[in-house]
């Protein structure tokens, strides 16, 4: 867990971070879960200049889960088959399989992906020729290419315009509040680019570490792999007992906001907030059904969390930059993808959460067709942003489609290229965000939401036939 502030520094409350310590005299966890919550709102409850709160369309979709798939997926292995390419192209991947959508076909390790493949669309034309782990991340994450300003990455545009009480309000016109963080990346950071970028920390991911696997999902900051719940309310009742300012709290605003964010913390930590991280809540049928690996758990925990407010969920699923015998990686690794993906698109479709549910499954680039069978490499496939592919289920896209085609042999955009930007930008348009509106900068230059062509970006346009 970052901490925001040092020991002298104030946290925006007119306190110390010594001060913090005194009053709440938490430990482990919850302090660090309490300085979080205090800095957070403070910074809500001033209001974000610079955002837009008039969306440009009614919203869609409420929220995303991204499936992220570090390291470049082979998009020729999985969600673009090429069987009439070769075995140069194929290696032993070379018998694609039918889905429940006629004339649609995937790789033969999907199964479970095959049987709801009604419930997403395919891009098949993903472009933009980088093929650097940095600059591909940064572009496929942001829409915009490095440049003198750090754009933040989707998820943190995302939680400026839907992630706080001060930018999205309930059906009845009050705040809405949630406990949870609006960004969350499990389990992870993503190392390779800044996610929050020129906008500065109040919008970066809640990296929750730990695994969901694991007998008890040690959350960083919330759930401590040192002390049980029941320690832990056994400490808050003895700590408020000797809690020497708890008198005078009601007479200063400071020490009441970071008395609140203390109890925020106790509640993320052994309260009904707190258990959104409990999968043992879970039947163990469900459980099962994601598959009982870190992957497909973190897929279970996403879906908990955005049923419990959260606005955008990154799984970060590595493992993809399979240079070297790629296709022993392949055959480990895409049936686990294909297990908690399915599953998570079917079991939001079964919930009704679907509909307004974005669904984003892609990497910073795709992999070359032509396997590398020299020596050292003994059947790998290397970096390659001309042409690759994204899944996109749920929150207002399609169902069942395929936009855009790749050559016979997955190396070239033969029709419609997708750009980063084009989607990033039909994804904003689905949430409600305006594509004019202007980013938090922290000098209040203007910098607009959704990436144009006027940037000199290039750009097929925004996914109408998906929408």
């Amino acid at each position: 867990m970052r901490h925001y502030y040092s020991d002298h520094a104030t946290c925006g409350l007119g306190l110390t971070r010594r001060q913090v310590m005194h009053s709440s005299l938490l430990s482990g966890a919850g302090l660090a879960m309490a300085s979080r919550l205090a800095v957070a709102q403070a910074a809500t409850s001033a209001s974000d200049a610079g955002v837009s709160a008039v969306p440009a369309k009614t919203p869609k979709a409420k929220a995303v889960i991204q499936i992220w798939l570090a390291g470049g997926p082979a998009h020729t292995d999985m969600f673009d088959p090429k069987p009439d390419s070769g075995s140069d192209y194929t290696g032993p991947l070379s018998h694609p399989i039918e889905t429940n959508v006629a004339g649609f076909r995937i790789g033969e390790l999907l199964p479970e992906l095959a049987k709801v493949a009604d419930k997403y669309s395919l891009i098949r034309s993903m472009t933009h020729g980088q093929n650097g782990h940095e600059t591909a991340s940064y572009l496929t994450q942001t829409g915009r290419m490095p440049g003198r300003l750090v754009y933040p990455a989707a998820g943190a545009v995302v939680t400026a315009f839907k992630g706080f009480p001060d930018s999205e309000a309930t059906a009845n016109g009050s705040a809405a509040k949630s406990l949870i963080p609006p960004y969350i990346v499990l389990t992870q950071p993503m190392g390779r680019f800044s996610e929050a970028g020129f906008m500065g920390i109040r919008y970066k991911p809640f990296a929750t570490g730990g695994d969901p696997n694991a007998q008890r999902f040690e959350v960083e900051g919330i759930i401590s792999k040192d002390l049980s719940d029941n320690q832990q309310r056994q400490r808050r009742e003895l700590l408020g007992k000797l809690n020497s300012l708890s008198k005078v709290v009601g007479r200063n605003a400071g020490l009441q906001a970071a008395a609140e964010a203390r109890e925020e913390a106790y509640d993320l930590i052994v309260g009904d907030a707190g258990r959104v991280f409990d999968l043992g809540q879970e039947p163990d049928e469900m459980r099962q059904r994601y598959g009982r690996n870190k992957f497909g758990q973190s897929c279970l925990a996403a879906r908990r969390l955005i049923e419990n407010g959260a606005k955008f969920v990154t799984i970060n699923h590595g493992g993809w930059d399979t240079h070297k015998d790629h296709f022993a990686t392949m055959r480990r690794k895409l049936p686990e993808l294909d297990r908690g993906l399915g599953t998570l698109i079917a079991d939001l479709s079964d919930r009704g959460m679907l509909d307004d549910t974005i669904v984003w499954c892609i990497g910073e680039f795709g992999r070359s067709p032509k396997v590398a069978v020299e020596s050292p490499w003994n059947g790998g496939r290397h970096h390659f942003g001309a042409c690759f592919s994204s899944l996109l289920a749920g929150g207002g896209f399609k169902g069942g489609q395929v936009v855009g085609e790749s050559d016979s042999r997955g190396e070239t955009v033969k029709d419609r290229p997708v750009y980063p930007g084009d989607l990033i930008g039909t994804m904003y348009e689905l949430l409600g965000i305006d594509p004019e509106a202007s980013l938090p900068h922290p000098m209040g230059e203007f910098v607009r939401a959704t990436p144009g062509e006027d940037e000199g970006l290039e750009s097929g346009g925004r996914l109408t036939e998906l929408i």
